[in-house]
C-alpha cells in the first residue's frame, strides 16, 4: 500500500536523514586506500548509534551489519570485510538504513579510493548526474516512467553505460521497503502517476560494460551480493526524496549547498 505521509512524517524523516547524510558526509575523511572494508562498517555504526538512531538493515532477511559495501565490480549487498582492504584506484559505494524514533531514510554515495582512472571518474560522474535527472522527474503529476526513462536515455543511450535492471528504487516509511517499485528505466509516460506526499528513493545503479548481474555467495553465510556479469565497474549514488507540490525535495543531503532547490523549507 502506497501512503501519503504527513507534514510531522516528513519531518521525521527528514531528521532521521540529516543523521544518515552526516555519516556519508565524514566518510569522505575515512575512506582512503589501506583502509578495510570493515572500518567503513564500524564508522558507520558508532555514527549512526551514536546520533540515538539505529542501523535499519541488521537483521533483515538474515542481513548482519548496518552498511553494504561495495567494490569496484560488486553492485550492490556485498558485506563489510575485515580483509578486504581499500586500494588505490578503486571506487566503494557504502549504502544503509537509518531509522530514528521510527523514521527511515535510505541513501548510497560511491567514493574515490585515492587516483582513480578517468573511466571510473565518468562512471561515478555520470551515475550521479543520472540520480538528479530522475529526481527532476519525481514532480506530482508525472508518472514512474519518466523518472525511468531519464535515467536510462542519460546512461545507456548518451553515455553507453549499463544500466541495471534487477535493483530498483522503492517506497519508504513506515519500514525500508514499501510500494512502489521505481525502476531507473522505463517509458516516459506511463506507470504509477506522482502525488504529494510519496517518499520514495531513486538509486540508480551504472556500469561501464553490461546492464546484467550475477549473484555471489558469501563464503560461511547465508547471504548472497550482485556483480556485473561481466566484470565490469559499477557506481551507485542514491537519495530518499519526498515529492511536495513545490518539487522534489531530498531527505538525505550531504550536499546542502548542491541541493539548495531540493531542500525542504525550514
Amino acid at each position: 500500500m502506497i501512503t501519503l505521509k504527513s507534514e510531522r512524517e516528513i519531518e521525521g524523516m527528514a531528521k532521521s536523514g540529516a543523521i544518515l547524510a552526516g555519516m556519508l558526509k565524514k566518510l569522505e575523511t575515512i575512506i582512503r586506500p589501506g583502509i578495510s572494508s570493515w572500518e567503513i562498517e564500524k564508522f558507520a555504526n558508532e555514527w549512526i548509534e551514536s546520533h540515538g538512531a539505529v542501523a535499519e538493515e541488521k537483521g533483515v532477511e538474515g542481513y548482519n551489519y548496518a552498511t553494504c559495501v561495495s567494490i569496484n565490480d560488486e553492485v550492490a549487498h556485498a558485506i563489510p570485510r575485515k580483509g578486504l582492504i581499500l586500494q588505490e584506484g578503486d571506487i566503494v559505494a557504502v549504502d544503509t538504513v537509518v531509522n530514528w524514533q521510527g523514521y527511515m531514510s535510505d541513501a548510497c554515495r560511491t567514493y574515490a579510493v585515492g587516483h582513480i582512472s578517468d573511466q571510473r571518474q565518468k562512471l561515478m560522474d555520470v551515475t550521479k548526474q543520472a540520480l538528479y535527472l530522475g529526481i527532476d522527474q519525481a514532480q506530482v503529476g508525472k508518472r514512474l516512467g519518466d523518472i525511468g526513462y531519464a535515467i536510462q536515455h542519460f546512461t545507456e543511450d548518451e553515455n553507453g553505460f549499463g544500466d541495471v535492471r534487477e535493483l530498483i528504487g522503492h517506497g519508504i516509511q513506515p519500514t525500508m521497503h514499501e510500494s512502489p517499485n521505481v525502476p531507473h528505466y522505463g517509458e516516459a509516460g506511463h506507470g504509477l502517476r506522482l502525488k504529494a506526499g510519496m517518499t520514495i528513493t531513486i538509486e540508480p545503479m551504472i556500469t561501464t560494460g553490461t546492464w546484467k548481474i550475477a549473484a555471489k555467495q558469501v563464503p560461511h553465510e547465508d547471504w548472497e551480493y550482485y556483480v556485473t556479469a561481466d566484470g565490469s565497474d559499477c557506481a551507485q549514488f542514491e537519495h530518499t526524496i519526498v515529492i511536495t507540490d513545490d518539487g522534489p525535495k531530498i531527505l538525505t543531503s550531504y550536499d546542502p549547498e548542491f541541493d539548495a532547490k531540493y531542500l525542504l523549507a525550514k
